[in-house]
């Protein structure tokens, strides 16, 4: 028996999921994010979420305390389906909220969401159950994007804020319809390769259990604010598990909201590339290599609302470049 089926095999004995219980469990962590947390957990609820219904998922949310937390009439406002985690004294990296909130799930599979300030699309939920029916072993992974023209890092240079933000989100009268989110955002610089070529991590990143428990979850050695490259180590590690189907979802998203984040924020070039640095000397250290994107063969899945169709296009091109090929003229396209 190989171990792809001996891996599937016991996946599809833990997805049978007795009534009652939730097929998937999405663990979102936030920090000193309120404003941003709360629209990210709105755009995971029934309702804006379409074509699921509340009793096939759970959110949990892990919120490592701060200043500023989310606020208690905001939280009994929320659904059945949302459970709320404060922790007290957390450590600097987010390792220990992730696997905590990994370790309260009840579904089949375990969706992980490292960043409280990523709002997402209408469909994330209804792709990432069928992802995991479709597929014994799948990690699936959501492509991120940064709301703005540029990349926040660069947009802050030339006065981006929280007051910039709310006018793109204004203008496409967010949350009407989510998939306006695509009108106002580029990809984020570990998805900037498109949808074609590897990526280097998912920040909406979804395993059935068996493969969270047998990567052993997110490694607490990465113990820099922040977590240095923890998501990335991830993302490859589950991405590189033999015994896996990668799936990736183009016509869902991710997308960073501002919020002064340790790579994203308004602090300066040089404290960014200190930050970079350490993040990568870590990472040598406990993996004895330099970080290289994992390479698979991913499968596509879902529709392309046409909101996205600009960022298939933006892909195709790339990975075309990438091969020393050109485009199809539009004449001939």
């Amino acid at each position: 028996m190989s171990g792809f089926q001996s891996l599937a095999r016991v996946v599809r004995r833990l997805r049978r999921s007795p009534p009652g219980r939730p097929q998937l469990s999405l663990v979102l962590i936030v920090y000193d994010m309120p404003a941003q947390a709360a629209n990210t957990i709105r755009s995971l609820l029934p309702g804006y979420q379409r074509e699921v219904s509340g009793s096939e998922y759970e959110l949990i949310v892990v919120e490592n305390a701060s200043a500023s937390t989310l606020s208690p009439d905001f939280l009994q406002s929320l659904p059945a389906n949302v459970h709320y985690h404060l922790r007290q004294n957390p450590e600097p990296s987010p390792a220990q909220a992730i696997n905590y909130g990994a370790s309260q799930a009840r579904g089949d599979a375990v969706c992980i969401m490292i960043d409280g300030a990523r709002m997402v699309t209408p469909g994330i939920v209804g792709n990432l159950l069928a992802a995991h029916r479709g597929f014994p072993a799948a990690v699936v992974s959501i492509p991120g994007y940064h709301l703005g023209r540029e990349l926040q890092q660069t947009a802050v240079g030339s006065g981006y804020d929280r007051d910039t933000e709310r006018d793109l989100l204004a203008s496409i009268a967010w949350p009407g319809d989510g998939y306006r989110l695509f009108d106002i955002a580029c990809f984020s610089g570990s998805c900037s390769p498109g949808f074609f070529l590897p990526n280097s991590e998912s920040n909406c990143i979804s395993v059935p259990l068996a493969v969270w428990h047998a990567l052993g979850g997110f490694d607490s050695r990465f113990d820099l604010p922040g977590g240095g490259l923890i998501n990335l180590d991830f993302y490859k590690r589950a991405c590189e598990l033999p015994e896996v189907q990668h799936v990736i979802v183009p016509g869902e998203g991710t997308f960073h909201q501002f919020h002064g984040g340790v790579t994203t924020g308004g602090v300066s070039e040089e404290i960014r590339a200190d930050y970079i640095e350490r993040s990568r000397s870590q990472y040598r250290a406990l993996r004895g290599a330099d970080f290289s994107s994992p390479r698979t063969r991913p499968v596509y899945l879902g529709a392309i609302p046409v909101q996205a169709q600009k960022f298939v296009h933006y892909s195709a091109a790339r990975a075309l470049r990438s091969r020393g090929e050109v485009p199809l003229p539009e004449s001939t396209a």
